[in-house]
């Protein structure tokens, strides 16, 4: 019974060490820079560095933007109630007098002549030769 036992036992262990081989060389391969996994993780992890410095470079972009735009947005407002002012003070000046209308003789156009318009009705044979 024992030797049986012994035998259950080493063939267990010669499984284990079949799939221990197996489960290096998966990692192996798994782990290649060139072909595997690694290679995907390597190419992605330098795809994260790229777009973290472009999104880095589009807020600093955004943040100077959004300063001039501030600025610019101050400067119109100052000009507009400037402008306000302007305004204002020109409802407070009298208005010009108007001349006084200078008496010119009427003449009157002469009516022109009326038009006739012709009006042409449409034929059957038109009709045929249209369709």
């Amino acid at each position: 019974m024992q030797l049986i036992s012994d035998i259950i036992l080493a063939l267990a262990a010669l499984v284990a060490a079949g799939y221990c081989f197996v489960l290096a060389r998966r990692l192996k391969q798994f782990n290649q820079l060139e072909s595997g996994m690694g290679g995907a993780i390597a190419v992605l992890s330098a795809q994260v560095d790229d777009m973290t410095r472009a999104l880095q470079k589009a807020q600093a972009t955004a943040a100077h933007s959004e300063t001039e735009l501030r600025a610019l947005t101050e400067r119109a407002e100052a000009g507009a109630e400037k402008l306000e002012i302007l305004l204002a003070s020109l409802h407070d000046l009298p208005s010009e007098p108007e001349p006084a209308p200078v008496a010119t003789p009427e003449v009157t156009p002469e009516p022109e002549p009326r038009r006739r318009v012709l009006r042409r009705r449409l034929r059957d044979i038109d009709l045929e030769a249209a369709e």
